[in-house]
């Protein structure tokens, strides 16, 4: 084990699908998000934790998630990913991520940023009332905190996205990877590679909606804000 996961508290092995990859056989960035996640529910469910959240009717609601990669795996290579809590400041838990190559080479690393919720009335719950200590440490918060961004003077795009149902999570509003699908999709079809992607989930969306993307450009950084008329929904930073 390579001692830069000796302090996570879980991991499994995947290995990459066909259906996983872009042209160019690297893990798409949306799969990558979904590996992390489903690694963080395994982790939950290994304690029953994410059942007994389920029978409270809570739930983890994603706030903010940054991910940073290295070297995109390939079609058919095996990848360990490593996940652990990492703290709760205020409302919010903390959640880290971390996906190994063969000999150990880091491949990617995310940090997610997390609120609970009354999933009947959607109030905020206070993550210590819920959360075991052995898997988030109260009032310990990480090195690595995941930005709240402040984007401004963003044009509109020509381009946006129609809320369709095979974006739609069991909550029947938009999956949190969904958006990561979205923003990747754009780059791409500018011609750009993604070096880190930072996003900041700010509103849900449902079946039908229509997504307007707003944009800035910089030198190495695209900024993407998307609205549901005047609601803003999410927003990105991608390093590029």
């Amino acid at each position: 084990m390579s001692s830069k996961s000796e302090s996570f508290q879980f991991s499994k092995v995947f290995e990459i699908g066909s259906f996983q990859v872009n042209p160019d056989g690297k893990l798409r960035w949306k799969d990558l998000a979904d590996l992390f996640q489903e690694v963080a529910w395994r982790h939950a469910d290994s304690a029953d934790f994410g059942r007994i959240l389920q029978d409270a009717n809570q739930m983890w609601v994603l706030s903010r998630f940054e991910i940073k990669c290295e070297d995109l795996p390939s079609w058919g290579d095996q990848v360990e990913i490593f996940t652990a809590g990492r703290g709760v400041e205020g409302l919010f838990a903390f959640r880290e991520f971390l996906m190994l190559g063969e000999k150990g080479k880091t491949l990617a690393a995310g940090m997610s940023s997390w609120l609970l919720l009354d999933s009947q009335s959607k109030k905020i719950i206070a993550p210590e009332k819920a959360l075991p200590d052995h898997l988030f440490k109260i009032n310990s918060k990480p090195a690595w905190i995941p930005e709240r961004h402040r984007l401004k003077s963003l044009e509109k795009s020509a381009i946006g996205v129609k809320v369709r149902a095979s974006d739609l999570d069991l909550q029947n509003h938009v999956n949190n990877t969904s958006y990561i699908r979205w923003v990747e999709d754009f780059i791409q079809e500018e011609g750009l590679k993604i070096k880190s992607l930072s996003i900041n989930y700010l509103a849900e969306c449902f079946l039908g909606d229509q997504v307007d993307f707003f944009i800035k450009r910089l030198d190495s950084e695209l900024q993407i804000l998307g609205q549901v008329g005047e609601k803003k929904v999410f927003s990105a930073v991608v390093k590029i």
